[in-house]
């Protein structure tokens, strides 16, 4: 999440920019915040031959779907997207080969979270991008003003359970932690199904910044150690750490490492320090499943590697190279993000494997093919393919690029599914 320069009242979801060529296809689904394993990597291969045209010139289709930075969601050939208009947050099912509206549901919400501070003209509508349960077949979404809804795909959204998140726990305004501006953009973060329950940061000062909740019934399962203020970052990432499962995130305080399995679900792991001016750690941690890759712009402007295997987290480099809204993505021996230029680091020790020399723009998102490629979706929605440093070590090759689909910034992570782009 972050806040943009020129946001539409209503954006588009420009949807099904189908990649040329005949290639066997099984339904990749893209169920969650930044794809299958939530951190930018999709079993998908790049489909790029040399010579040939890698992506269609010409939309599928597109449609409206509301104003709001969330992401859509991929499953089963139905594409799931949740957006603002006229006083009401409304959640849609397309079908992926057409854009046709299969059905809708939709309840009255405000444009902005009830403690909305600060740069109103730049964002309006729900940010967190929902979550897909496959076990269940349900979908919860988080509306930017706490409004947390359980719907049930299968029945055409039928709602299963809802509770709104300032309602229940009296959460307050967003504090000013440093000199620089105070802002307060209401619930931005993804929810995530672990199991029986779904987690969602609250950051609640009396009742927890993350909370669980039974993902059927609704019901209040625990809550973290940790009662930081939310953040304003797209979600958690799932890390292991020592052999227990937990969630590593971006509060308003700091980078926080908390269990989600074991004995003690909730028990803070890790904390890094990290307050950044406006309260935007904007980007989510990366991580290659041991270590943790925190990045942010403004008077924190660095990346930098942690051991998180202890209580004390351990600094093992930091770099003057930012990512202000890219989360990072990991690869191998590389670490990877798309902010105002393409760049690729060593994962071992922080140097600067090779820099693309683009001029991009703030917004950016990547994925990570089954094939060692990426795609970047950049500036006001154009899309990159490059080699990664596996292929292209001392380099950056680009491979690929499309035009530029909109007129103005694209915020939300681009989606691949089935051989298909849906970027909003």
């Amino acid at each position: 999440m972050t806040t943009v320069r020129h946001a539409p009242a209503i954006v588009l979801v420009s949807l099904a920019f189908v990649l040329l060529g005949r290639f066997p296809c099984r339904a990749f689904d893209w169920p969650h915040w930044r794809g299958p394993t939530r951190n930018g990597w999709t079993d998908e291969p790049s489909r790029w031959e040399p010579g040939k045209a890698w992506c269609a010139e010409r939309p599928a289709w597109r449609t409206g779907v509301g104003r709001g930075s969330t992401s859509p969601l991929v499953v089963a050939d139905r594409v799931y997207v949740i957006g603002w208009s006229g006083g009401r947050d409304t959640l849609r099912c397309l079908d992926a080969s057409s854009g046709q509206l299969l059905w809708h549901q939709s309840y009255s919400a405000p444009e902005y979270g009830r403690h909305s501070k600060g740069d109103k003209y730049f964002y309006g509508g729900p940010t967190s991008t929902p979550e897909f349960d496959a076990e269940t077949g349900f979908l919860y979404t988080l509306g930017i003003d706490g409004e947390l809804r359980c719907w049930n795909t299968q029945r055409k959204g039928e709602l299963v359970w809802r509770l709104n998140l300032y309602d229940r726990f009296g959460v307050p305004q967003r504090k000013k932690l440093t000199r620089h501006g105070h802002r307060d953009y209401g619930y931005t973060s993804s929810p995530l199904v672990f199991g029986s329950v779904v987690i969602v940061e609250v950051g609640s000062p009396r009742h927890g910044n993350l909370i669980a909740f039974d993902k059927t019934t609704g019901k209040e399962q625990w809550r973290s150690e940790s009662r930081d203020p939310a953040g304003h970052s797209g979600g958690p990432i799932p890390i292991t750490v020592n052999g227990v499962r937990c969630l590593a995130l971006m509060t308003q305080k700091h980078a926080l490492v908390c269990s989600i399995g074991g004995q003690r679900p909730g028990k803070t792991i890790a904390e890094i320090p990290w307050i950044t001016d406006y309260a935007n750690s904007i980007a989510s941690p990366g991580t290659d499943g041991r270590f943790l890759y925190v990045t942010s712009n403004y008077n924190i402007n660095r990346l930098a590697k942690f051991d998180v295997s202890s209580r004390k987290p351990r600094k093992l480099w930091q770099v003057a190279r930012p990512s202000k809204v890219c989360s990072p993505v990991v690869d191998g021996s590389s670490v990877y993000f798309a902010w105002r230029d393409i760049w690729c680091f060593d994962a071992e020790t922080g140097r600067v494997r090779w820099q693309a020399g683009l001029s991009l723009g703030d917004p950016g998102s990547l994925i990570r093919t089954s094939d060692r490629r990426f795609i970047a979706f950049t500036g006001k929605g154009r899309l990159i393919l490059f080699e990664s440093a596996e292929r292209s070590p001392d380099r950056y090759t680009e491979l690929a690029r499309t035009k530029v689909w909109f007129e103005h910034d694209a915020w939300p992570h681009v989606v691949l599914s089935d051989g298909r782009f849906y970027l909003k």
